[in-house]
């Protein structure tokens, strides 16, 4: 399933190849958000054409709408939703989080109530694996607890025994052998409870472990810290996935750090709120300074909106409230994201991921918002 095939001497950067039964993912490699079976704004084929490997769609909300049992009487995710690569489904957990003022968690599982009517929604590890055998994504993931942040010890310590006992489970009501399980690691910012939650969960011997419970308002160094602590326990053979995340700078940090896979929504839901993503940071694309600029959005990008479409232009699109104006927005950031994956990639081959480190830090800082 997942070979690694170069590291980077310096540190704990490397490029792998997941191997899937919808093609071929070249790691470190970030996956756009589809969470209701679509990526806001562009569609498959255009996703193809920025370069995106492979997607990432939500089960809690494909099973609310439409429902799994329509999703697999069409044939699956992959043909209901016109995308023949890879795709990635969430277990629901992360909506223990999300939505936690609408669920009640026990030792058994997730009661929700339903965000679109206030009906009943029980998930349990069995309940999230049908679904998401189901829905029939390449890569799927076990069910855990994922603990808000700032949270006190004790109810993480639940949380990480709840992730534990669940991904047993989850294992035993997994029943497809084409599509690969994932187990999560949780423990908030607590580096015992992850040192505990890492060796229960890899001693399960899932293909593959996610770092869960990051990106969930905890800053950005607890999140470097949090992975730093994790990666090294995790098996060197096995993909590495951190959940959530994030920023560009982001990426460059935890790829150096031995990590494989990310998903955020940060590239599109910045591109519909006129956030745009070029070598030297953020462009604010409704601000006044562009109103005659004619040139580019990046100069050198090769995407269709870079190609075809002024900063004026996309200025005028975003003021005015026009739908194209989020598609060529998205269109961008996410060729941006797949070429910075890309450069990652290089840089673990030539061995000069530290430095690309360093240069990238000074030229896209986090976004402060």
């Amino acid at each position: 399933m997942f070979t690694v095939l170069h590291t980077d001497p310096n540190c704990a950067g490397r490029v792998g190849r997941l191997e899937l039964p919808h093609g071929l993912v070249d790691t470190p490699a970030f996956l756009p958000v589809g969470t209701q079976g679509t990526v806001k704004g562009v569609t498959p084929a255009q996703l193809r054409d920025v370069g995106a490997q492979m997607l990432l769609a939500n089960t809690y909300h494909l099973a609310l709408r439409p429902g799994e049992d329509v999703v697999e009487q069409a044939g699956g995710l992959n043909k209901f939703m016109a995308w023949d690569g890879p795709l990635l489904t969430d277990s629901g957990g992360y909506q223990v989080f999300s939505l936690a003022e609408l669920n009640r968690v026990d030792e058994d599982g997730v009661t929700f109530r339903s965000h679109i009517d206030g009906d009943e929604i029980r998930l349990t590890p069995e309940r999230s694996i049908a679904i998401q055998n189901a829905l029939g994504a390449d890569v799927i993931m076990a069910f855990d607890d994922c603990a808000p942040y700032p949270a006190p010890r004790d109810k993480v310590e639940v949380a990480v025994e709840h992730t534990r006992r669940w991904a047993e489970r989850s294992l035993a009501a997994h029943r497809r052998e084409d599509q690969v399980l994932l187990g999560i690691v949780q423990g908030g910012i607590y580096e015992d409870l992850r040192r505990r939650s890492a060796a229960g969960i890899t001693a399960l011997g899932f293909p593959g472990y996610a770092i869960g419970g990051v990106s969930v308002g905890e800053s950005p160094e607890e999140m470097r810290t949090v992975a730093a602590t994790v990666c090294p326990l995790l098996p060197e053979d096995r993909i590495r996935y951190l959940m959530g995340v994030g920023e560009p700078v982001d990426l460059v940090d935890m790829v150096v750090l031995g990590v494989d896979l990310f998903d955020c929504v940060t590239p599109t839901r910045h591109a519909r709120n006129a956030s745009l993503y070029i070598e030297g940071g953020l462009v604010k694309i409704r601000n006044q300074r562009y109103r005659k600029d004619f040139g580019p959005l990046e100069v050198g990008c090769d995407c269709y909106t870079c190609q075809n479409f002024s900063r004026a232009y996309l200025r005028h699109l975003y003021l005015r409230g026009e739908i194209l104006a989020s598609v060529l927005g998205t269109i961008h950031n996410l060729t941006f994201y797949q070429r910075l994956t890309a450069s990652l990639r290089q840089a673990v081959r030539d061995g000069t991921l530290l430095e690309l480190q360093r240069t990238y830090r000074q030229k896209i800082p986090r976004d402060p918002r």
